[in-house]
């Protein structure tokens, strides 16, 4: 960390060390093979920080998992936890409770449309799991579309969804989807050489893939409004709604997943709102409560709705609309109206992190493209900006890795925590993070671009 970074609250390094030895002998972690692991023991956060038991405070430029779009400990969203846990901290779903009822109208209110059914899950995966069965049984068809560089979640249904590598290993080929490319001009499937190419041949592309697959056995497209992790491609403009015309025409469903892009990271409420497009069904997570307690769902358009009128949905889960998730994304719902949380993302975005990462990479050879809106950015890095070539090879490990694991070294050792997926470092803060705080993140970015440098050609 830079010496002149800030200081952590205190430190106590032997309670550190206790808390990784218990995580080390029983905490089993996500995507990771366990004994390759050294995870950092944090012992506190606020804000757009978060810091260690050995006096180091981080810019958390990942927003956690990209969830905390309000910052860590908002005191108004811990308040309405710990009141709710004082009136009613359980309650089974099958029962009206104010704080579910309250959380529900809420979402309604500010999703496109007719979305104004919700069906709560605990997180995104969930979420997606229900959305395609109840495309599935409202349509009476098998297959589903998704996309290629998508992420969908990690349960059996949103696993296979998923276009990037972490489907692999549970892969079964057996759930029914259909994986079509979605546009993205910087690697262009199509071979365009503008936007209104790239909309045209990738519409086009997908309703050929539809006719051959046979239309009426398609349920839905599920598709990431805005794709996070894959690579924060904002579609061309005229591409979600050519995709909405499609789904109409052939009587499918379409599924736009807002998980990431929710709740104000683009600078709207969702992302959809930019294109003015309204989905059958819309899975959202992460951004509804920051994070603070799980908690996922699905907007339910009208007609799809109805379908389950008289006819039981078959589905449900033993903490839907847990009270204390939904107490949280009451509260958090209302701080980002009083805050202007939505419209500071959008100013962030347009007068402080986009000029800032595109002058970062007129100064840096290693920054191939930059793209986003909002607190929702990436920054392709490449060896060679002629050609195009990664900095480090599709989903890269060990040696092959080497120059984005020195990249990320250091930014840490900035006191900048940074969110990196193969070759790209994406700049996904807290949606009301400060401009001052959004700059000391460039300046760490800056100085480790420098590092990504020394590996271009």
């Amino acid at each position: 960390m830079s010496p002149d970074a800030p200081r952590a609250p205190y430190t106590d390094p032997a309670a550190g060390a206790a808390v990784k030895a218990a995580d080390r002998a029983h905490v089993f972690h996500s995507w990771s093979a366990q004994g390759l692991i050294d995870p950092l023991a944090v012992a506190g956060a606020e804000g757009a920080y978060f810091w260690d038991y050995d006096g180091n405070r981080y810019l958390d430029f990942t927003s956690g998992l990209v969830f905390t779009n309000i910052g860590y400990q908002h005191p108004a969203v811990v308040a309405a936890i710990q009141e709710q846990a004082g009136k009613l901290a359980t309650f089974a779903p099958a029962f009206a409770i104010e704080a579910r009822s309250e959380a529900a109208r809420l979402i309604a209110g500010r999703t496109p449309g007719d979305l104004d059914k919700i069906f709560f899950t605990n997180g995104g995966a969930e979420a997606v799991e229900n959305a395609v069965r109840m495309a599935r049984l409202h349509t009476g068809r098998p297959k589903v579309f998704s996309a290629y560089r998508s992420y969908h979640g990690a349960t059996a249904t949103a696993i296979n969804l998923t276009g990037d590598p972490r489907r692999w290993a549970s892969d079964t080929g057996s759930a029914g989807v259909i994986r079509f490319w979605a546009p993205f001009l910087y690697r262009s499937p199509f071979h365009a050489s503008t936007e209104a190419e790239e909309c045209a041949r990738a519409l086009q592309h997908l309703e050929d893939t539809l006719v051959f697959e046979g239309p009426a056995t398609v349920a839905a497209v599920v598709m990431e409004t805005i794709p996070g992790t894959a690579g924060i491609m904002t579609p061309p403009p005229g591409y979600l709604a050519g995709v909405r015309e499609l789904c109409d025409r052939y009587g499918i469903v379409l599924v736009l997943d807002e998980v990431m892009a929710g709740f104000g990271r683009t600078g709207t409420w969702f992302a959809a709102d930019h294109d003015g497009v309204v989905p059958d069904l819309m899975t959202f997570a992460k951004g509804v409560n920051s994070g603070y307690v799980p908690l996922g769902g699905v907007a339910i358009g009208a007609e799809i709705a109805a379908t389950f009128e008289t006819r039981p949905y078959p589905g449900g889960l033993t903490y839907s609309g847990h009270p204390l998730a939904c107490a949280a994304a009451v509260a958090t719902i209302n701080v980002m109206e009083e805050e202007k949380t939505v419209e500071s993302a959008a100013r962030l975005g347009e007068h402080v992190l986009g000029p800032g990462l595109r002058e970062l990479a007129d100064r840096h050879p290693s920054v191939g493209e930059v793209r986003g809106l909002g607190a929702f950015w990436a920054l392709e890095l490449v060896r060679d900006r002629e050609t195009r070539e990664p900095l480090v090879p599709y989903n890269a490990t060990g040696e092959a890795n080497a120059p984005m694991a020195a990249f990320g070294a250091a930014c840490r050792r900035n006191g900048l925590w940074p969110f990196i997926n193969m070759n790209r470092t994406h700049v996904v803060p807290a949606c009301n993070i400060t401009e001052a705080e959004a700059k000391e993140g460039l300046a760490a970015l800056d100085a480790a671009l420098s590092v990504a440098d020394e590996h271009t050609v």
